[in-house]
């Protein structure tokens, strides 16, 4: 099976996913700037054709092309991947795969969810100052919840928890 990953990284966390996961499935890798750059002819090669992002805010960022282009690659094998700063097992996270995709996507694109990290040093500014101003909220918020001191001690400073294993999932799905 011939296998396409295209991706978008601000900070490296989905690059090394991208990479990862390429190089498991024997597939090639585009970064999504220059996959916007390709006719449709050079997609028709590909048996399986899967997106990596970053969540922010709630969202998988800049998957909206992705899920134009796939509404046309319906017989393709097609995946996405979302790469966040939560741990894989935290239940926000399946709550946000359920909202990435619509009913009707759902029918013909897996969803998966690798954790990642944060990494500051490599973040644009406005995504740093953002973040650093929702911890400051987590921090000086009055009475808060376990879960939201564990965050805002988390999110103060770069780490990383991403994992090749991760990325099993989605290797079982694209092979299949």
């Amino acid at each position: 099976m011939k296998t396409l990953v295209i991706y978008t990284s601000q900070t490296g966390f989905t690059k090394r996913y991208a990479e990862w996961l390429a190089g498991r499935v024997g597939g090639e890798m585009l970064e999504l700037k220059e996959a916007r750059k390709k006719n449709e002819d050079f997609f028709e090669a590909f048996d399986a054709i899967c997106y990596g992002g970053w969540a922010m805010a709630g969202s998988l960022v800049k998957a909206k092309w992705f899920l134009e282009k796939a509404d046309n690659w319906k017989e393709k094998r097609l995946a996405m991947f979302c790469v966040g700063g939560s741990p894989n097992d935290n239940p926000d996270v399946e709550i946000f795969i359920q909202n990435v995709l619509t009913e009707d996507q759902k029918k013909y694109i897996k969803m998966f969810y690798c954790q990642g990290g944060f990494n500051y040093e490599k973040m644009k500014p406005a995504s740093k100052i953002a973040m650093k101003m929702f911890v400051s909220a987590l921090k000086n918020k009055k009475n808060p919840t376990e879960k939201e001191k564990i965050m805002a001690e988390k999110m103060s400073s770069s780490y990383d928890i991403s994992d090749i294993k991760y990325l099993d999932p989605v290797v079982s799905y694209l092979e299949k």
